[in-house]
């Protein structure tokens, strides 16, 4: 997008316009059943070919020019025909698809989205205020890496008191494993890990549990194989922006600007997720009257029930939800206080982050760290390398926390996890999640993080030959700013065995200290969803500072007062006596949660320290439940 000096989003106008029918069905690009069922409308707009044909089951036929620059031919043939496009007599796959059985460069299959039988039709989803979200990658997530085998273990996952579930991409990519940013045909659902009805019934079931279903979309690039966009039109792309990934695209071209709005609209009606999560959003550059976010979330709010987007966006802009009505963002600064506070790492653009009782303390009280200081490090998208602005007209939900995501454990030469790190001992792995699913902004655990997984989560791809070679030392170079990346040790993703090592353990729950955090989480989402102050969604009680290395954490309400007391110090460290804090308030007397013994307490038994690492919420007024 076009930056100002000060880094805010270019102001749209108020009132986003209707959009021009860019979802009629009769213009649809690709290729479509009648509403009869009588035959599939094949639909191509392709500037660069002079001749246009559909190979359909192995025979061919010219498609006729209906409009400029258009093709299109109605055929007898109906669901489960294959088919690919011919440019100039080049057999050339469907950026359109609707499954790509075969992978990116093979033939597309005719679908009908619309006969799945739903079993829970009335859900309408849920409010962004009501949502724990739980970030899973379908291929690992289960040692068969499927929808089918993901859908058996929902029920933990309702067990657990998540509510809403949010996949990975899922749009088809190349090879058979990788995580998905890598998306190429976005209107097809990556084919290993199931059929689109087993899609369909992955997201029917997890309503059905009363579990809101969001997908990760990526929006802002392409991979580098299998996406031939380019081969019909060259204009779906332009050199008036740059993109890390590849060629800018091109969202004032309408064909772009569709093939992504209509892409939304598909995942939210026919397969009904219940939102978005937009990734990289700072990359997606637009000059157009009204900003392509706009306009999604203009076209998503506008399908009725709760359809949410989330903007994964680390400029810390808040126009993106009170200009664009996106509903929040993922908020970096939040994971990298607390990553810093627990492992004393300063390198990367950790050093940009003071970390501590007191930095921690500083990122609940405005929502995130910058609000429009320098940026010490080169970035392309911070005008002046000064990034945010205040927090201030946002609310909690519109914030979302996290400690573990795909990212900050992937983007790490072994793709350890928080609490594989030697300094980080599991009594302050389970102190920062108290943290975290006690404040009112909106929670987001990672795969297996509510038990303290063994397993990683590396970066893991399946492209070939040259590309391969290229993507493992790319790697090595965009992530050589931090020190686990200077060794041998570094994983390659193109390993299988790399793959593998990411797949969870789920027999490990049960046992020792995997069980006890397990526990942990159980009980603070419980508390979280039933006790009456620790539901409550509003920053206007929430307050936080800093006494040496512990953090306090205030929260009031009319129903009482709850306040989180966390001890930052390492391990060794001495205990913090809480009868010698010199704190602005009196301390609640109710014990509710102590992160390393029972969930609550009594006046027999107090807690009167705390060891570094441990947390305690304590309460005064209406009773927890």
């Amino acid at each position: 997008m076009t930056q100002t000096p000060t880094g805010s989003l270019p102001a749209g106008p108020e009132n986003v316009p209707t959009p021009l029918h860019s979802d009629d069905p009769a213009t649809r690009l690709g290729a479509h059943l009648l509403p009869d069922g009588s035959g599939t409308r094949f639909r191509v707009w392709a500037p660069r070919a002079s001749a246009v044909g559909v190979r359909v089951n192995g025979a061919d036929h010219d498609l006729p020019r209906v409009g400029p620059e258009t093709y299109e031919l109605t055929l007898p043939v109906g669901v489960g025909t294959r088919y690919l496009f011919v440019l100039d007599g080049q057999p050339t796959p469907d950026p359109y698809a609707r499954f790509l059985p075969d992978g990116v460069h093979g033939e597309a299959e005719v679908l009908d989205l619309g006969t799945y039988a739903w079993q829970h039709p009335d859900w309408c989803g849920l409010p962004l205020d009501e949502c724990v979200f739980y970030e899973l990658h379908i291929g690992t997530f289960t040692q068969e890496g499927t929808y089918r085998a993901a859908q058996e273990r929902l029920p933990e996952l309702k067990a657990l008191g998540v509510t809403a579930i949010e996949l990975m991409p899922l749009a088809a990519f190349p090879g058979t494993r990788g995580w998905g940013y890598d998306g190429v045909a976005l209107y097809a659902p990556h084919a290993p890990y199931g059929r689109p009805e087993d899609l369909m019934a992955f997201v029917d079931a997890a309503h059905g549990l009363g579990l809101a279903v969001f997908l990760d979309v990526v929006y802002n690039h392409f991979g580098p194989d299998g996406n031939y966009l380019s081969c019909y039109s060259e204009t779906y792309f332009t050199d008036r922006f740059s993109s890390a990934w590849g060629a800018g695209l091109d969202y004032a071209e309408p064909h772009m600007r569709r093939l992504i709005t209509g892409n939304a609209r598909m995942w939210l009606r026919d397969y009904r997720f219940d939102g978005l999560r937009l990734d990289a959003t700072q990359a997606m550059s637009d000059d157009s009257d009204v900003h392509v976010l706009q306009e999604l979330a203009a076209e998503v709010h506008a399908l009725g029930g709760t359809h949410l987007m989330l903007a994964e966006d680390y400029r810390n802009i808040p126009e993106l939800v009170t200009d664009y009505h996106l509903d929040g963002i993922w908020v970096d600064d939040f994971h990298h206080e607390v990553r810093v506070t627990l492992t004393g790492e300063r390198d990367g653009y950790y050093a940009c982050f003071t970390g501590g009782a007191a930095g921690v303390a500083h990122v609940v009280n405005r929502g995130w760290a910058y609000e429009g200081q320098k940026w010490p490090l080169e970035d392309q998208f911070l005008p002046q390398n000064r990034r945010g602005k205040p927090a201030g007209p946002l609310e909690a939900p519109s914030f979302v926390y996290f400690i573990q995501n795909h990212d900050q454990i992937g983007n790490r030469a072994q793709g350890d996890r928080i609490h594989h790190l030697d300094q980080v001992t599991p009594a302050h792995f389970r102190g920062a999640s108290a943290l975290l699913l006690s404040l009112p902004m909106t929670p987001l655990l990672f795969q297996g993080q509510e038990w303290a997984a063994s397993t990683p989560f590396p970066f893991f791809s399946d492209h070939h030959g040259e590309l391969g070679q290229m993507v493992t030392e790319g790697r090595k170079k965009e992530f050589g700013h931090f020190e686990g990346f200077q060794g041998e040790d570094v994983l390659d993703p193109q390993a299988e065995d790399t793959f593998r090592l990411a797949h969870l353990n789920w027999a490990e729950r049960g046992e020792g200290e995997h069980a006890r955090t397990l526990e942990l989480y159980r009980t603070l989402l419980r508390l979280r969803r039933e006790d009456p102050v620790l539901r409550d969604r509003s920053r206007r009680g929430l307050s936080a500072g800093a006494v040496g290395r512990l953090l306090w954490v205030r929260h009031t309400s009319p129903q009482g007062e709850r306040v989180l007391l966390w001890h930052t110090a390492r391990a060794g460290e001495a205990a913090c006596a809480l009868g010698d804090l010199k704190l602005p308030f009196a301390l609640p007397p109710q014990l509710l949660l102590h992160s390393e013994g029972p969930d609550h307490g009594d006046a027999a038994n107090p807690v009167t320290a705390l060891h570094p690492g441990e947390a305690v919420i304590l309460a005064s007024g209406t009773a927890g439940a």
